[in-house]
C-alpha cells in the first residue's frame, strides 16, 4: 500500500507489477480491496493500480461533497506520482462515474474504458430523491443502512448462496466513515450526464451489466450504448458482478486488456 498527498488529503493506492497500466476504481461503500481477487491474475502481464476514492478505505475525506470531478483529480494525482500517461480504466458503479469524469477531464490518458455495473447517465429526479433518503437513513442508523444497502446490490437468488461474501462486503463497508458516505451520495447526486463520451470517443469501451441488477435497470441502462461501438457484456445476476460472476468477469476483462 502506498500514499500520496493531494490538497492536504492523504490518498491510498497500490501499484503492482509492470506492463500496460490498468486503473481499477471501486464503487460506493467499497474500497480498493474489492479487487484483491483479481490482481494476481491481472498483474501477470499488466501494471495494476488500485485507488481508494475519497472517504473510502484508507483515503481521507475532502469536504462535504465528494464530486466525481474531485475524485478524478485524486486519480490524476496518483498517476502523476507514478508517471503514468496512458492507462485502461475499469470502474465499478461509482468508480465508473469517476472514470467517466476522468475521461472528460484528462482525455489523453485513456487507452480503454470499462464501465462495470455502471452508467454514463446522470441521476434521474427519482434517483436524486432516493439519495436524499439514503443520507437521512445513514444519519439515523449507520449499521442498518450499510446492511440493507449491501444486500440489495445482489440478485435475490444470490443473497443466500453468497451469504459469506455479502458479510465480508458489509464488514468492509462499515469501515467507511459517515462523512465519506454522505459526501459520496451528494457527489453522485449532482454528477453530470456523460453519455456523449460513449458516442464520440475513439478508444475501446465496454459496458458490463447484470440482467437482474436491482440498482441499474438492465434494459434502460443498455439504451445508452445504442448506435455506439461500445461492447456490451451481460451477466445473469445483480450489481456485484465482481463477486456474483468473478470467474467470467476475470476472463472478459483479461481479453479486453489483451485487445486494447
Amino acid at each position: 500500500m502506498k500514499r500520496t498527498q493531494f490538497k492536504n488529503t492523504s490518498i491510498s493506492y497500490t501499484d503492482t507489477c509492470k506492463g500496460t497500466a490498468i486503473v481499477l476504481l471501486h464503487g460506493f461503500l467499497e474500497n480498493k480491496s474489492m479487487w484483491d481477487a483479481f490482481v494476481p491474475e491481472f498483474s501477470k502481464k499488466n501494471r495494476i493500480i488500485t485507488i481508494d476514492l475519497l472517504g473510502h478505505g484508507e483515503t481521507e475525506c475532502m469536504g462535504y461533497v465528494h464530486s466525481m470531478e474531485k475524485n478524478a483529480e485524486i486519480v490524476h494525482a496518483v498517476l502523476t506520482e507514478l508517471r503514468i500517461r496512458k492507462a485502461i480504466f475499469v470502474g465499478h458503479s461509482m468508480g465508473g462515474y469517476v472514470a467517466l469524469a476522468f475521461a472528460e477531464m484528462y482525455p489523453d490518458y485513456i487507452k480503454g474504458l470499462v464501465l462495470l455495473n455502471s452508467t454514463s447517465r446522470a441521476d434521474s429526479d427519482e434517483r436524486k430523491a432516493n439519495r436524499d433518503r439514503a443520507i437521512k437513513a445513514v444519519k439515523q442508523s449507520f449499521a442498518n443502512f450499510i446492511s440493507l444497502s449491501i444486500a440489495n446490490l445482489f440478485s435475490e437468488e444470490n443473497r443466500e448462496r453468497l451469504k459469506e461474501s455479502i458479510e465480508l462486503v458489509k464488514k468492509e463497508a462499515l469501515k467507511t466513515p459517515l462523512q465519506g458516505i454522505v459526501a459520496s451520495l451528494e457527489g453522485m447526486k449532482i454528477r453530470m450526464d456523460r453519455e456523449v463520451l460513449l458516442h464520440l470517443t475513439q478508444y475501446p469501451k465496454m459496458l458490463i451489466l447484470g440482467k437482474k441488477d436491482p440498482v441499474l435497470p438492465y434494459e434502460e441502462t443498455k439504451e445508452q450504448i445504442e448506435e455506439t461501438a461500445v461492447e456490451l457484456v451481460t451477466f445473469p445476476d445483480g450489481h456485484m458482478s465482481s463477486i456474483e460472476n468473478e470467474a467470467e468477469l476475470t476472463k472478459v476483462l483479461l481479453e479486453f486488456f489483451k485487445r486494447v
